[in-house]
């Protein structure tokens, strides 16, 4: 058994003397892990760092095996993302939610041809992909089976003016069916709800929690695990980044 593709490197954990076992999700073979022979060493640390973009080589006996991995450097998103605290944050909970939330060896093409997408434009500046790094948490929601339903109020019906989305339902919900409820829903971005636009740190602020409602209820809570680490590192960033705009506007 064998395959060679582009990969996203999401984890790696030391195995043994020297080696590790690497999680990397590909296009054509989902999120899959391999053993790297040397990828604990000092040669091979910079390569299997969790958001490289990598080209992969698997090999193993049978289909079912761990697999020896080995890998060329396509793209050193960790090392580029280093220097912007905002970046890091954010390829590190890209990574944890791929790692923990998509199951193993089961396609997700569209999920990972976005991720690959999302940190290729992440040199420039992570505030540039944030509202990118939203629609891809929704994007993985849908995936899994849980999808928002952003496409008219679950109310009234209309498609215009939805400002708030239902935590229950995942349905969006217009600004006037929503008043006398608002305290109990979640707001919806413009960002999200168009599918286009940067948006600002407030909206950022706003799809965060929307997305992270439903992937800590449905994608991790289902299976009774937490939200991983990261991905509240990323969220408390990104809401302290949202009241300091809020106390200087």
């Amino acid at each position: 058994m064998e395959w060679q593709a582009p990969a996203i490197v999401l984890d790696v954990r030391p195995h043994g003397e020297g080696a590790a076992v690497v999680a990397l999700l590909t296009e054509e073979h989902g999120r899959h892990a391999g053993l790297a022979k040397g990828g604990a060493s000092r040669a091979q640390a910079g390569l299997w760092l969790p958001g490289n973009l990598v080209e992969a080589r698997w090999i193993a006996r049978l289909p079912d095996q761990l697999g020896a991995l080995s890998g060329e450097m396509v793209h050193p998103a960790a090392a580029l993302a280093m220097e912007d605290p905002l970046a890091l944050a954010l390829l590190s909970s890209a990574c944890a939610i791929a790692a923990d939330a998509l199951p193993e060896r089961e396609p997700h093409p569209r999920a990972f041809q976005a991720l690959v997408s999302l940190i290729g434009h992440l040199a420039g500046g992570a505030e540039g992909v944030m509202a990118d790094y939203v629609r891809w948490e929704a994007l993985v929601l849908s995936e899994l089976g849980y999808g928002l339903n952003l496409a008219a109020c679950a109310v009234t019906g209309v498609t215009e003016g939805l400002t708030h989305v239902s935590p229950r339902t995942g349905r969006a919900v217009s600004a006037g069916a929503a008043a006398p409820y608002a305290g109990r829903l979640l707001a919806l971005p413009a960002f999200l709800r168009d599918g286009s636009g940067d948006g600002d740190a407030t909206g950022w602020d706003a799809g965060l929690r929307l997305t992270g409602h439903f992937l800590a209820r449905d994608a991790f809570g289902a299976r009774h695990r937490p939200v991983p680490e990261a991905r509240l590192r990323l969220a408390d960033r990104v809401a302290a980044l949202s009241a300091a705009c809020r106390d200087t506007g």
